[in-house]
């Protein structure tokens, strides 16, 4: 028995042996190459027990679609990818070139200094010296509305209010258009920028905020003229300044 014992002991003693030294034998042994990936986007990954030389791949990010910047919005609301509605421009009809300012030759009776208004051909001409007028096309009386005379010019006026005749007021609320019993100067006041006030009738030379209008026979009997026309003439003629109109 006890030398049964002793021989289990020895064999135990030798195996444990034998352990110790190939435990301390692996300790020193070479180990596999620790490699890293080369791909330096993705994450460092120790690559262990593998071959030298064989990396594993690496994971290839999934790239995800960008998203619009912007979207449709609920309930109609505006993003910024919907373009603004274009403005309406309206197009008004263009003055005929043959009624802008210009030189003229003048043959006429009247002397310098007065104003011939020629309603029928829509012109009026500032008789100047040595055989010239300065020549403005106008707007003259519609049909029903005509006149002719010589007057004075009596007054001067630069923006100036409107008081509509009742005879006017009275004939356009016939037509369904109200017109005020008055109106301040004003881009708004169909008198436009300036009126030079002949004699002592109603009507006027003035300005307009139509001014399409000129070359045709359009007021009730007024002379209408561009506002930078009107204007124009206003510097050149003094209250007292003779208006023949023909």
């Amino acid at each position: 028995m006890k030398t049964a014992f002793c021989s289990l002991l020895g064999a135990a003693a030798i195996l444990a042996a034998g352990a110790t030294t190939s435990l301390a034998n692996d300790r020193y042994a070479d180990r596999p190459p620790v490699m890293v990936s080369p791909d330096l986007s993705a994450p460092w990954v120790l690559q262990l027990g593998q071959a030298p030389g064989i990396v594993k791949p690496a994971r290839q990010a999934t790239q995800q679609p960008l998203r619009r910047l912007f979207q449709a919005q609920p309930d109609g609301q505006r993003t910024a990818t919907v373009q603004q509605p274009a403005k309406r421009m309206v197009m008004r009809p263009q003055i005929n070139p043959v009624y802008l300012p210009q030189e003229v030759a003048y043959d006429g009776p009247a002397k310098p200094g007065t104003i011939v208004i020629d309603t029928h051909q829509n012109f009026l001409f500032l008789v100047e010296k040595n055989g010239k007028a300065r020549r403005y096309g106008v707007g003259t009386g519609k049909p029903g509305f005509e006149w002719s005379g010589t007057h004075k010019i009596t007054d001067k006026k630069v923006w100036p209010d409107w008081r509509p005749p009742a005879e006017m007021i009275k004939r356009e609320a016939a037509k369904g258009r109200y017109l005020p019993t008055y109106l301040a100067g004003g881009m708004e006041n169909p008198l436009g920028a300036r009126a030079l006030y002949i004699g002592t009738t109603e009507y006027r030379i003035h300005g307009t905020n139509q001014p399409w209008t000129i070359g045709g026979a359009v007021s009730s009997g007024c002379i209408r003229m561009r506002n930078e026309d009107v204007v124009d003439l206003y510097e050149r003629v003094n209250v007292g300044t003779t208006v023949e109109v023909i």
